[in-house]
């Protein structure tokens, strides 16, 4: 709500650092139901998915983390070029108050929060079960209050309208039915066929290519770019892991397989993973941004003395963003496993 006295600015967490602009001034008087939302809606940004992606390649099974990432590649570049046909305007502010800005530029047709929300634990337990041995009521819990925690949240904060909610989440079971018995074929080509590496970085080049041109300049621009470099990245890093031999795959008669008891060496394994490889991953990205950065402008006569604008032109952010998040992606298949085999926690 408004806050007359003492206001407290709820959105400046997620202040937009490309256009300067901060949430509203508003009054929080639930302050559960605003972290609960809060949480939801970081389960659709980069901090998420750069721990999460990772996560389930380092720790829990490679086989599930690559086709994860294959849907999501999928279902956010089909979800963020629709926005751009389609150009529906986010909520009119009055009378929706947002509590968050990071994403105002962009369109709203369909909430791409709402698709990933609901693409990833749909996609979860359909690659996990039958391979791994739990209850099937545990996906059942998990599906809805994944999606409906990400689907509400983006109605609260201001970004969405239900029917924006609704369409993305109608989407991407749509998406889901006709691409998702695609998804082993898809994976298998990456990891196997001989020039998939080239037929990879050109087709995700193509796609954001084809995605930079249809309107104006948007936070969502860099973000498809983001997306599909990330992708390409970790399908050719799955490739270099397969054929050095960085990618072991249990056997069929091993299947289902069993989760193994929480012991404090498996935990601290777990645990140095994460810290080591996000230490490497954040390294390439911040090494990447400084060389890509400067030599985008460079090439393409930009000053770069504002970054903020020099990113808005489609010949710097494209190649920036691709080119960064392609490293990262592929750091996080190949490189950063590598590294963990040498030094013996794989």
């Amino acid at each position: 709500e408004p806050g007359p006295t003492g206001p407290r600015r709820a959105g400046s967490q997620r202040r937009n650092s490309l256009t300067g602009e901060e949430g509203e001034l508003v009054k929080v008087s639930n302050l559960p139901l605003y972290y609960l939302f809060c949480l939801g809606t970081e389960l659709g940004n980069e901090l998420f998915y750069i721990l999460f992606f990772p996560f389930w390649i380092w720790n829990l099974d490679p086989f599930v983390g690559r086709r994860l990432v294959i849907i999501w590649v999928l279902v956010m570049y089909l979800g963020q070029c629709t926005k751009d046909i389609i150009r529906w305007p986010r909520p009119a502010s009055p009378p929706v108050i947002k509590l968050e800005v990071f994403y105002n530029s962009e369109y709203s047709m369909p909430s791409t929060h709402a698709m990933s929300g609901t693409a990833i634990p749909i996609a979860m337990f359909l690659l996990t079960y039958g391979r791994w041995q739990y209850p099937l009521i545990y996906g059942l819990i998990l599906i809805p209050c994944w999606s409906s925690l990400v689907c509400l949240s983006r109605i609260y904060m201001g970004m969405h309208s239900i029917l924006d909610v609704i369409a993305g989440f109608l989407y991407t079971i749509l998406i889901l039915i006709i691409f998702y018995p695609l998804v082993d074929l898809i994976d298998n080509f990456n990891q196997t066929y001989k020039y998939a590496p080239l037929i990879i970085i050109g087709l995700h080049l193509i796609l954001g290519i084809f995605s930079f041109t249809l309107d104006t300049w948007s936070t969502s621009r860099g973000d498809t770019a983001e997306i599909l470099g990330s992708g390409a990245g970790i399908a050719c890093g799955s490739h270099a892991a397969y054929t050095l031999g960085l990618s072991l795959e249990p056997s069929l008669h091993m299947l289902p397989l069993a989760i193994p008891p929480l012991t404090v060496t498996l935990f601290g394994k777990a645990i140095l993973r994460i810290v080591l490889g996000m230490l490497l991953v954040l390294f390439v990205r911040d090494i990447m941004k400084k060389i890509t950065i400067p030599l985008a402008c460079k090439l393409s006569s930009i000053p770069c003395h504002d970054i903020r604008q020099a990113r808005q032109h489609m010949e710097v952010e494209l190649p920036y963003r691709y080119i960064t998040y392609g490293m990262v992606g592929f750091s996080i298949t190949f490189l950063v496993p590598y590294v963990f085999s040498f030094i013996g926690i794989s």
